[in-house]
């Protein structure tokens, strides 16, 4: 069934794991009658978190579709993995989604992931909705848990509900939107409602009165309606309520309990009739600064964002219908690479479960079966559409860790698989470096490369460890120096001739010229590796012709490609070529190549050569009682504090950390933290090592 974008509705379940995301999707599919049965996560039943992987480590690791009818709306849900890992995932769902419903668990309040996926929300501008789930938990505190996302996520945060009695006999729940109490039998399900309890009836009414000044706020004839009659009539309520959360001026507070199967059939409720459709949500960016509305009698675009491998079935590609609809067979356009694609089948899914459809409009989500180039983040439109919607910026990576290269027979496979995993999760990236002679794999914690590992070895059976990268360390000098090299060979016929006289001196924007040489041409090249290197030619009467020129750059690259002391690459240097010797017969560019090679190696030696290391930009997000453990790390780590200053709750650590010293620091922060500080990092220059460092490099080479 093909359904308006007025009734649809696009929500995905966020927060920390362990908050009760993939049980409360299972109450929202029983609750609408999806499913026959409530799944449970230890008999490995849910709709969500089916894979062998997830199943195995009981707690989600991919986001997951799935759908549900409530009255006369299709509900899409995302249910999110909970570690920051796996961030991707949360990030690719809030692109699509219309609202997200945050889950906090009523035993431990605001957990840090949960701020993580907020920040996110505030860069989608996606409403939101909290549930403090687990209120059947003996330890369960509503009003601890209320007051911390009041203080974490401001005024905003308005409860629409609190429990009559939480913890191990949690039974009902005071609705103050509705003003009345629903009591639950021991299975859950759908409530009675009983009115109020006399002795919560202020309560409940100075929360309704708050309710409807947020109605009221919103709508300015409600306002005059509000300061006429003094209250709002229910229609009026739920349409300044509409209003209100879709401008993200209200977040409502839900209570439930997951597990038992309380709370939720209310909140469906409510996401159908206060939740915004995606017809009313802004319209979607183009990659031409433009936007697109969402018309259900537009141009059919889509947008891919989420592709995942299964086997014996090829890629599957999750999309949202931006524009337009689409039907099974369509011939779209991909505006990445102008290729065609077939939507040979269309998809509606609860989890592993695939039902097919013949049409999907406007505002809903589905999936489709190997598409021949396509990717996430890509747009497919009608062939004169011409433009893309803006991608997903997923976060960079904060865990850096080389392959251990194995057998010859195993690597092709391996890089095959590496690359396959990397096609689905964009915060995954596999880099061949010429340089450091390693493959990187980038990712964003240790559990994410762990899980990589694992499904590479289970899946395609190939070992692959893991090991320290190595860092991209600089050679540079810091004095003038002069030396002359010849290359002299002679094995029968004609030989190899070739002197080079030369100086080096270390290179700088501006640098007066020499004034002691004849400058004829110089050449400035900037390195594929960074820095520069200039060349001058400044040889008088002809003792070498100036057809070798490129013959001695060539020389003077593949040394500094390779450099004296670490094999490091060499940069920023000015190389003056005065003189030399050449012969009639015997001089060729080879000859002068290796002599120029030579020479600068020699002068290198001779100039008070310097390893520069690698100096990153360090933001570390604390609390204030961890804060000196952080910085007794970051001090051991040879950081230089650049700064402190408190953002929001957390406070704020400036600082510029060596490369060298950064390895495993994403889970040195989370064990010392408990997963509560975050970081991120950015190149800033290249510094001289101490000395001490240095001569552990140079020996080492040696």
């Amino acid at each position: 069934m093909k359904y308006a974008p007025e009734h649809i509705r696009n929500v995905v379940l966020l927060g920390h794991s362990g908050a009760g995301k993939t049980s409360f999707a299972e109450c929202m599919l029983f609750e609408a009658k999806a499913t026959n049965r409530l799944g449970d996560i230890a008999s490995q039943t849910t709709v969500s978190d089916y894979t062998d992987l997830e199943k195995e480590r009981g707690n989600s690791i991919f986001s997951t579709l799935m759908h549900a009818s409530w009255k006369e709306s299709k509900i899409n849900i995302i249910d999110t993995p909970g570690y920051d890992d796996f961030v991707g995932e949360v990030v690719a769902a809030l692109k699509v989604a219309d609202t997200g419903l945050i889950l906090l668990n009523a035993t431990q309040g605001v957990e840090v992931s949960t701020e993580l996926v907020w920040d996110y929300m505030n860069q989608f501008h996606t409403p939101g909705i909290f549930v403090i789930n687990q209120l059947d938990r003996e330890k369960a505190d509503f009003g601890q848990t209320l007051e911390q996302a009041i203080e974490r996520f401001g005024n905003n945060v308005v409860p629409i509900q609190y429990p009559y009695d939480q913890g191990g006999g949690f039974t009902a729940i005071i609705d103050a939107l509705r003003m009345i109490m629903y009591v639950f039998g021991e299975q859950g399900g759908k409530p009675k409602k009983e009115a109020i309890p006399e002795a919560e009836m202020q309560k409940a009414q100075e929360m309704h009165n708050r309710l409807v000044e947020v109605a009221a706020e919103n709508d300015e004839e409600l306002m005059e309606k509000f300061f006429e009659d003094g209250t709002l009539s229910e229609e009026e309520l739920a349409k300044g309520l509409t209003i209100a959360l879709a401008n993200r001026e209200f977040y409502p507070v839900f209570c439930a309990s997951s597990t038992e199967n309380k709370g939720s059939g209310r909140i469906m409720g409510f996401i159908n009739d206060i939740a915004p459709s995606p017809a009313q949500r802004p319209p979607v960016p183009l990659t031409d600064g433009s936007t697109l509305p969402c018309d259900p009698s537009g141009e059919p675009v889509l947008f891919i964002f989420k592709t995942l491998s299964v086997p014996r079935m090829g890629t599957l590609s999750f999309f949202k219908v931006y524009s337009g609809s689409v039907k099974s067979g369509d011939e779209l356009r991909n505006m990445r690479n102008r290729s065609s694609e077939r939507l040979s089948q269309l998809y509606i899914s609860n989890g592993k479960e695939r039902e097919v459809i013949d049409e999907l409009g406007a505002g809903d989500l589905g999936l489709t079966l190997k598409l021949k180039e396509a990717l996430t983040n890509d747009t497919l439109a009608s062939k004169n559409f011409g433009k893309g919607i803006v991608p997903i910026l997923f976060p960079e990576s904060r865990i850096h860790k080389a392959i251990k290269p194995p057998a010859k027979a195993e690597l092709e496979k391996l890089m095959k698989a590496l690359h396959q995993i990397e096609m689905e999760d964009p915060t995954l990236h596999v880099e061949q470096s010429a340089q450091l002679k390693q493959t990187i794999v980038h990712g964003q914690g240790q559990l994410h490369l762990d899980l990589i590992k694992y499904r590479i070895e289970k899946t395609n059976g190939i070992s692959m460890e893991f090991e320290r990268p190595r860092i991209p360390y600089r050679e540079t000098i810091t004095v003038s120096s002069d030396a002359s090299y010849r290359h002299k060979k002679q094995s029968g016929g004609s030989g190899q001739f070739g002197e080079v006289h030369l100086r080096i001196e270390p290179y700088y924007e501006g640098m007066p010229e020499p004034g002691d040489l004849t400058v004829r041409k110089t050449i400035s090249e900037d390195l594929p590796w960074g820095g520069t290197l200039s060349l001058y030619w400044c040889i008088v009467g002809g003792s070498i012709d100036a057809k070798y020129i490129n013959a001695i750059k060539k020389g003077l690259l593949n040394q500094m490609e390779e450099g004296p002391l670490t094999k490091s690459c060499v940069q920023d240097i000015r190389v003056c070529i005065y003189d030399g010797k050449m012969h009639s017969v015997d001089s060729n560019d080879m000859a002068f190549m290796l002599a120029a090679s030579e020479a600068f190696r020699q002068a290198f030696k001779g100039a008070r050569p310097q390893v520069l290391e690698p100096i990153y930009d360090l933001e570390v997000w604390c609390s204030g009682d961890i804060m000196g453990d952080v910085m007794g790390d970051l001090q051991s780590r040879r950081a230089t504090i650049m700064g402190m200053s408190a953002e929001g709750h957390y406070q704020k650590i400036l600082a510029k950390v060596p490369l060298a010293e950064l390895y495993q620091y994403s889970s040195t922060l989370r064990s010392m933290s408990q997963g509560r500080a975050k970081f991120k990092r950015s190149f800033a220059e290249y510094q001289a090592v101490p000395p001490e460092i240095q001569k552990t490099l140079v020996k080492k080479e040696e």
